[in-house]
């Protein structure tokens, strides 16, 4: 069976992604985690998920990404430079969106509401998204920032708190 979110995914990697890139692997058992939960329920789905579950922490361990299954994420999906990335288990995130390392995008506290990314964001290194925000299509986070409210399309953001410095739309920089 052909995975097209996974095709999607390694289009962005170079080749021989195993051999290089730890973040991949991630990639790669979550797109196969979002699989066996398609799969009808029986004895098989059981054992493959107790059999994923293993291998999500040996990966979540060695590659310091933590990517659950349970989040909605599009094709695509680009992690450069691994490690210390932790993704909320009901984190949306669109197509062709790249993270770096330390990034995380959760809640603000415990079981409250989480963002929504759209479609081919930049995150930079260290990048906090967090609460119930939504990034717009095509935007950019820059490193360190922390995103505690909405980016509008095409925006980019940086700072801690993030504030919009680029709107893309206009091109021209706002001053704040």
């Amino acid at each position: 069976m052909t995975d097209l979110n996974w095709e999607a995914d390694l289009a962005r990697c170079p080749s021989r992604p195993f051999l290089r890139e730890q973040a991949v692997w991630a990639i790669w058992l979550y797109r196969r985690g979002r699989r066996l939960l398609a799969r009808r329920d029986g004895p098989v789905k059981s054992v493959a998920l107790k059999l994923y579950w293993i291998l999500y922490r040996m990966v979540e361990t060695a590659a310091g990404i933590t990517l659950p299954v349970t989040a909605e994420i599009g094709p695509g999906l680009r992690i450069l430079h691994f490690g210390n990335i932790v993704i909320h288990d009901k984190v949306v995130i669109g197509a062709n969106c790249t993270l770096h390392h330390g990034v995380t995008i959760g809640n603000r506290r415990s079981g409250g509401l989480v963002p929504r990314l759209g479609d081919n964001v930049f995150v930079g290194a260290y990048a906090q998204i967090l609460g119930d925000v939504r990034i717009g299509n095509n935007c950019k986070i820059g490193a360190m920032s922390v995103v505690l409210t909405d980016v509008p399309d095409g925006a980019t953001a940086v700072g801690i708190p993030a504030r919009i410095v680029i709107a893309e739309k206009t091109l021209e920089r706002i001053d704040a």
